[in-house]
């Protein structure tokens, strides 16, 4: 039987529409209205907990307290709202970058519209209205373990909607800013809301956090793999690699999903009629002849994620939740489903950003390049061509191994004797996320040696489309010059490009 790449296209279309919620969706569609079946989910979540309430049996945060304090009565549910938002006002860091924050929202509305979190569909259209308006919170990154959910950073986001702390203000010319909340709510004629605790703890119990930045890190993983095939193909192109390694048949003798998507992209991006140069050798460096087997390992892994971030962005994750009309407590808002996602999409571009740092290796290198000049540099001696590049790429890689380390590795008790075991979600997220920036100036480093070995092979100027693009990024080196901006630019390039790829459904 011949697999195919359906299984992988499901998936990531899948993914693909929950992490578009923080790309233009926010701009271009709104939110809601509750359909009357939404409407009928949460009102009778709500009298579920009205019944339990009339029935004097206790619920979690209504007439309890929060956490270790479990074991006192609440004297006030109108007061037990405000105070949770406020004592986990305690994040700090840098704000999370505004599409995140965004796409934080978005998904605790979409847990909250499901209609276990016994949540007021008023209260809910009042938080998807400024949603829809813009109001973006600006939300600090550090500081929950993402047991109870990530509850820090969802307080500031609460915390913004009342009136506290800043928000994200965006121009007409796309720029964002910070400003304080209750001045960005009242340029939107809106009132800061008040919390009530049922709305409260469902807006703070759940993992939104750590599965925004898992879901945005996931979807980059993805494009950096494309890129890194795309990359793969002009190498092989330019030394005359052997594209017997890329055959169907090599895939399909294995079975593996993956591989066959990957060694397809190759394929598609290789010349017609591409032959071996006879100087080249039958089997060439692991880095060039396994990389559909190492990226498609890459894509099966990242394809496991995105079926598990998916599932929990499409469902609830709150505490408590009502379920045929009991009140439930239980454990839904501990994020580990997250941090392994999470942590698997570490591992994984790390072998696709460290494929890319090899393959730079191997261009530069005269033994395996063809007895080009070394570090491609046309001026041997008297320059150092892609030396310094290759120097800062290695770093970039050293860098990724510590970033991506499993962050649950860490793990600590905290919380009194309540929260005794804690995945650490959002702080391996945001590991992940500066791995990937990094993983992309490794591909933007892989890049300049792609535009270097086509100039110094007189190539270049037959090139068009993306690798024309790429010349004209990264000219030839007749002399050396700082080439910090060239990588960053390149990478952007990539970038850009896989974007209109997969636009383009390729």
């Amino acid at each position: 039987m011949t697999l195919t790449s359906h299984t992988f296209s499901s998936w990531t279309s899948d993914t693909a529409r929950v992490a578009e919620s923080a790309t233009t969706a926010p701009w271009s569609e709104k939110l809601g209205p509750l359909t009357e079946v939404d409407i009928a989910r949460m009102k009778a979540s709500e009298a579920a907990i009205d019944a339990r309430l009339e029935s004097g049996k206790p619920i979690y945060g209504l007439t309890q307290g929060f956490g270790p304090l479990v074991t006192f009565a609440a004297e006030s549910e109108s007061e037990a709202g405000s105070s949770l938002i406020s004592h986990l006002g305690t994040a700090q860091g840098r704000p999370l970058a505004p599409e995140v924050s965004r796409l934080v929202v978005w998904l605790r509305l979409n847990s909250m519209r499901k209609g276990f979190s016994a949540v007021s569909p008023d209260f809910w259209q009042r938080l998807a209205d400024l949603w829809n308006d813009g109001f973006t919170p600006a939300i600090p990154r550090d500081g929950t373990v993402s047991a109870s959910g990530d509850l820090q950073p969802l307080a500031h986001a609460a915390l913004a909607f009342a009136g506290y702390g800043e928000a994200w203000v965006r121009d007409a010319s796309g720029q964002w800013s910070l400003r304080p909340a209750s001045e960005v709510l009242a340029s939107l004629d809106a009132e800061p809301l008040e919390w009530p605790v049922r709305e409260a703890l469902a807006f703070v119990n759940g993992t939104g956090v750590s599965l925004a930045v898992s879901l945005l890190n996931q979807q980059s993983a993805v494009r950096l793999v494309r890129a890194v095939a795309l990359l793969t193909s002009r190498l092989t192109e330019l030394l005359g690699g052997n594209a017997e390694h890329f055959d169907e048949g090599v895939g399909q003798a294995r079975g593996q999903v993956g591989q066959i998507l990957v060694a397809r992209w190759i394929r598609q991006n290789l010349p017609a009629g591409h032959r071996r140069d006879e100087n080249r050798p039958l089997q060439e460096p692991y880095s060039l002849r396994c990389a559909p087997q190492v990226l498609g390992a890459v894509l099966d892994q990242l394809s496991m994620a995105g079926e598990v971030l998916t599932r929990e962005a499409d469902n609830c994750t709150d505490n408590p939740l009502t379920y045929e009309g009991r009140v439930l407590h239980g454990g839904n808002f501990h994020a580990m489903p997250v941090g392994f996602a999470s942590e698997q999409t570490g591992l994984a571009l790390h072998m696709a950003a460290y494929l890319a740092e090899r393959q730079l290796g191997l261009a530069l290198n005269p033994t395996t390049n063809g007895d080009l000049p070394i570090m491609l540099t046309p001026r041997a001696g008297r320059g150092c061509g892609l030396a310094g590049v290759q120097i800062s790429a290695t770093s970039f890689i050293s860098r990724i191994r510590q970033l991506v380390t499993p962050a649950s590795l860490t793990t600590l008790p905290t919380n009194g004797w309540n929260q005794d075991h804690v995945p650490m979600a959002l702080n391996g997220a945001n590991g992940v996320s500066e791995a990937l920036e990094l993983a992309w100036l490794t591909v933007g480093s892989l890049a300049l040696a792609a535009a270097q070995l086509a100039a110094i092979t007189g190539r270049a100027d037959e090139a068009t489309g993306v690798w024309a693009e790429l010349s004209r990024t990264s000219p030839a080196l007749d002399a050396d010059r700082p080439m910090a901006a060239e990588v960053r630019a390149a990478a952007e390039l990539f970038r850009d490009h896989v974007d209109a790829l997969l636009a383009e459904g390729v």
